[in-house]
């Protein structure tokens, strides 16, 4: 899967996904450290990547602009060390593969997980 590791996760995740197989990237690879949330959004849509990230107004911008891409994961809750954090990831992508490529917002916790696809009510 392609992946656009956010800011509010360590390189190291990253890193991780990347020695699973998967093709991810983290922010500072793209120069975009700081970026407005508006612009990390328009780079992982544009790449074709699915962004990961801890910041829930990522699920909020994609609501309120009704938007059906880019596909977030958010750690909410999760754990704190990055091996942890991929640990969590590396156990559920596969699970939640096809609602990613479909186009959605994913919550993941250490104890669930949960999705809502894109576009979102912002009313709901």
């Amino acid at each position: 899967m392609r992946l656009l590791v956010d800011e509010s996760i360590s390189p190291r995740v990253a890193a991780l996904l990347t020695d699973a197989g998967h093709d991810a990237q983290h922010l500072k690879e793209l120069g975009l450290l700081g970026a407005p949330d508006e612009v990390v959004m328009a780079a992982s849509l544009d790449a074709g990547r699915v962004l990961v990230s801890a910041d829930t107004d990522f699920g909020d911008l994609l609501a309120l602009g009704r938007h059906v891409g880019p596909s977030v994961v958010i750690l909410r809750r999760a754990p704190r060390l990055p091996v942890a954090q991929a640990a969590l990831l590396l156990a559920n992508l596969p699970v939640i593969e096809d609602v990613l490529i479909a186009g959605a917002v994913v919550v993941m916790t250490g104890e669930r997980v949960r999705y809502r696809l894109l576009p979102m009510d912002p009313q709901e």
